[in-house]
């Protein structure tokens, strides 16, 4: 990989490889921040404070109350939590005995939840109690034998905990009565709270981690990721950003979802490999919250995607000029296509960079970034990352290498990639062929080894037999002032045996009609690229990190 035409656009000091990775694990990393530093804080919730030796304490207790459990090495254990410490206690104590993690949206209809722990052979479930009912409706269809509760109240700081449990416990759905079979979480870390569990030694090699994919191409499935998978994952990331963010002193953001592999791999074990402080935000969609804990917290990281840095710049406050957002360093923005003004009006407001970033949960998250101070392009993912590599081949196919600007299927290679999918193997050798990940994104990469998404290989529309690829219209109909979103996708039609529809939500304050936004296109697209239907929506359908979700859009056009 010598000569490979991106390593002259890495930024001073960014590595080509990280070669040879150290045989460690996330485990080993942490356990280092807690002997080395055990007094610094490791966690941030609502006000309180962990130190490393309290959660190095907490995760040991825990990890020893599954062992004593009967949990055995390679046994899955789900979580069913959103940003707690809960969360992060439960992933170290589920690593520290030997347990394979599986992170699950707490959102997850019935239906959804069943199908992951079926999936997963889950037999242990962690669940904050909003979410317990839902749990035990379902126990019995899936075998699970053991289930721990928690709530959210456990870690607030003594004010707070009494003015939740007065206003907004039984309200919230906090307050149930839990089963004698199961057991409260609090209680079993109290139990076993001076245990040790690092008699169980975990290899780099064991499987850590069953992360869903997004389910936005078809029904979720289980991606196997080993912990030096996440080791090397967290380490080509934090490597990235070598030149901005400080080890051991800089406080890191955690407001997208530990379940997703944004949240669990993007920032999560990038912290855990920079012994940086972690912010546990609960809910994100909560911006006067998420504002104020920045104001107060000050941390340098704050990962997003496009709606949220959209959502940020037109709140009230920080419209007004009102919110100090200016400890932000370094932002992310990842899952869509992030707009150039959105950038620089961001930039504008930190003083700090805004970079875009590409990933997905097969790939267990490190693939392509643009760099923090060197040559941004406008509608770029960027550049691969140390020992991450990116050919773009024939869409139909899936042979050969294209030549720069030409349009094709990106593929990925890399060490962290995942192991294939949980007992899946004909699915697995479908996305992992000869080294390769074929990621089902089609794209190009330039002369500088810039990629470009063009759009998804299963969203393209045909029209009376021409290629629309929904970008392209989606980026055009972007521009128009009155648009706040918009999302276009192939639909049925009688006389063209497929259609190109938009669904659009107006900025507040907007009018525009159907035949107005036609007209608009008909200036920068080609005929066929015109949508022949437009609705206009309240809202998109958005997945848990906030990617628009085409799929359940062009489903409910199917007869």
């Amino acid at each position: 990989m010598n000569n490979v035409s991106w390593f002259k656009n890495y930024d001073r000091g960014v590595p080509h490889t990280l070669t040879p990775y150290p045989q460690r694990t996330l485990v080993d990393i942490f356990f280092e921040s807690a002997s080395q530093r055990p007094n610094q804080t490791a966690l941030l919730f609502e006000g309180r404070s962990i130190s490393n030796s309290k959660l190095d304490q907490l995760s040991n207790a825990f990890a020893f109350a599954l062992i004593q459990d009967g949990l055995i090495p390679g046994e899955r254990v789900a979580l069913l939590l959103p940003n707690t410490p809960q969360m992060v206690i439960a992933i170290l104590g589920t690593w520290k005995a030997g347990g394979i993690v599986v992170p699950l949206n707490p959102l997850y209809t019935e239906r959804e939840l069943a199908h992951a722990l079926h999936e997963s052979g889950a037999k242990t479930v962690v669940v904050l109690t909003p979410f317990y009912k839902k749990l035990k409706s379902i126990q019995n269809q899936n075998g699970v034998r053991h289930i721990i509760v928690t709530n959210i109240k456990e870690f607030l700081p003594p004010a707070k905990k009494i003015l939740f449990s007065l206003l907004k416990e039984q309200k919230g759905g906090h307050r149930v009565k839990i089963q004698s079979a199961d057991s409260k979480m609090v209680d079993l870390m109290k139990k076993y709270r001076w245990m040790d569990a690092r008699s169980r030694k975990v290899k780099p090699s064991d499987p850590a981690i069953l992360l869903f994919s997004g389910g936005t191409t078809g029904t979720p499935k289980a991606a196997l990721g080993t912990h030096q998978s996440l080791l090397m994952a967290g380490m080509q990331i934090r490597s990235w950003f070598g030149n901005l963010l400080i080890d051991w002193e800089d406080a890191i953001m955690v407001n997208m979802p530990l379940f997703h592999a944004y949240g669990l791999i993007g920032v999560f074990a990038t912290a855990l490999v920079g012994h940086n402080r972690l912010c546990l935000i609960p809910d994100p969609r909560d911006l006067n919250h998420l504002i104020t804990t920045i104001e107060k917290i000050r941390p340098a990281f704050l990962p997003g995607v496009p709606t949220l840095f959209n959502a940020l710049l037109n709140h009230p406050k920080v419209k007004a000029g009102r919110a100090d957002l200016t400890s932000l360093k370094l932002c992310i923005s990842g899952a869509s296509s992030l707009l150039a003004e959105t950038k620089q009006r961001f930039e504008a407001v930190t003083g700090g960079k805004i970079i875009e970033a590409y990933a997905m949960t097969e790939s267990m998250l490190g693939a392509t970034m643009s760099p923090v101070f060197g040559a941004y392009k406008a509608g770029s993912i960027g550049i691969p990352l140390p020992d991450v590599q990116v050919r773009i081949t024939d869409v139909d196919t899936g042979q050969g290498d294209l030549k720069p600007g030409e349009v094709g299927e990106i593929l990925l290679r890399a060490p962290q990639v995942m192991d294939g999918y949980w007992n899946k193997p004909e699915e697995t050798a479908k996305m992992l062929r000869n080294g390769w990940l074929y990621t089902g994104d089609i794209g190009y990469q330039d002369e500088d080894g810039y990629v470009f998404i063009v759009d998804r290989k299963k969203d393209l529309i045909k029209p009376s037999g021409f290629q629309v690829w929904p970008r392209d219209v989606e980026e055009v109909i972007a521009t128009h002032p009155a648009v706040a979103e918009v999302c276009v996708g192939g639909i049925p039609d009688v006389q063209t045996v497929e259609a190109v529809k938009a669904w659009v939500v107006l900025t507040p304050g907007h009018q525009l009609t159907d035949v107005e936004l036609q007209d608009y296109c008909r200036k920068k697209l080609a005929a066929y690229k015109i949508p022949k239907f437009v609705e206009f929506r309240e809202s998109l359908p958005k997945s848990n990190v906030g990617k628009i979700l085409r799929r359940e859009l062009v489903a409910k056009e199917k007869p």
